[in-house]
């Protein structure tokens, strides 16, 4: 519930662009991030302003040329992204937050249960892989996210909308046990169903299936244990870099979705110090 108390917490007036990190964001990340080196000429940019500059784009979705001339040069942050995109640091700051938030909250560090669900999306004339999916009626890529009981994400992949469920789920679940060993329950609904996921790793699955219609529903109707997926692509969805997916490579489309969840975990970590 939105009072003048909660308004002021979530404020970002003052700041640049609503984008930035406020001090106490940057206090989080900072030490998560690359450390500069000892030797060797030093960085001519600030770290943090590269890492405004990387949220900036995908919170405004723009192109990385189309950044304002108050950040570092456009060429010096896209150098910056592939850098932290190909050494998997945003998925590292992601697991680092999640644990943060979770303790935070009074909860255990790795959660011991998850939520699987996907959503597909439309790609653009950039290229990479993608497909049609009849069902959603949609050419593109899916995104499959992995999220706690509470919807942080926990692992998310993306790959062509063409590839069904219970295909994509698999991959997602095996790369999941490296950092969430602990998950010994994994709930999804009913496209999942079958040995094909209930036998990729060792987590059992739970199938939540849709209630029956009531005659009077009218509009959208929660469904227990899924929704919270439907919550944490409604979160990410704020930032219109990923209205449609805009990137040529899956590795990208992945460093965006591991850096939306980031901006998440961050402001709520922050708003707690």
């Amino acid at each position: 519930m939105w009072t003048p108390a909660t308004r002021r917490q979530h404020s970002r007036t003052g700041l640049r662009y609503a984008s930035d990190l406020t001090d106490d964001e940057w206090r989080i990340l900072e030490p998560l991030l690359p450390a500069a080196p000892g030797r060797g000429r030093r960085r001519a940019w600030p770290l943090r302003e590269i890492a405004n500059a990387i949220f900036y784009v995908l919170r405004a979705g723009c192109t990385w040329r189309l950044l304002p001339d108050s950040f570092p040069p456009w060429r010096t942050v896209y150098r910056w992204f592939v850098r932290l995109r190909d050494g998997g640091v945003f998925e590292a700051i992601n697991h680092h937050l999640v644990m943060l938030d979770r303790e935070r909250a009074g909860r255990e560090a790795s959660p011991t249960a998850a939520v699987i669900d996907s959503q597909s999306v439309k790609t653009t004339e950039s290229g990479g892989p993608r497909g049609y999916d009849a069902g959603k009626k949609i050419n593109g890529r899916k995104r499959h996210a992995m999220v706690d009981t509470d919807g942080r994400g926990l692992t998310l992949d993306n790959h062509p909308a063409n590839i069904q469920d219970r295909d994509g789920a698999p991959p997602l679940m095996r790369a999941s046990r490296c950092r969430w060993p602990f998950v010994r329950l994994a709930f999804m609904d009913s496209g999942y169903a079958g040995d094909r996921v209930a036998n990729a790793t060792t987590i059992p699955v739970a199938i939540v299936r849709k209630p029956n219609k009531p005659k009077n529903q009218v509009g959208f109707a929660v469904h227990a244990r899924r929704w919270v997926v439907e919550r944490f692509f409604a979160w990410i969805g704020r930032n219109r870099r990923l209205a449609k997916d805009f990137e040529a490579t899956i590795a990208s489309a992945n460093a965006f979705l591991y850096a939306a969840s980031v901006i998440i975990l961050l402001r709520r970590v922050a708003r707690s110090v």
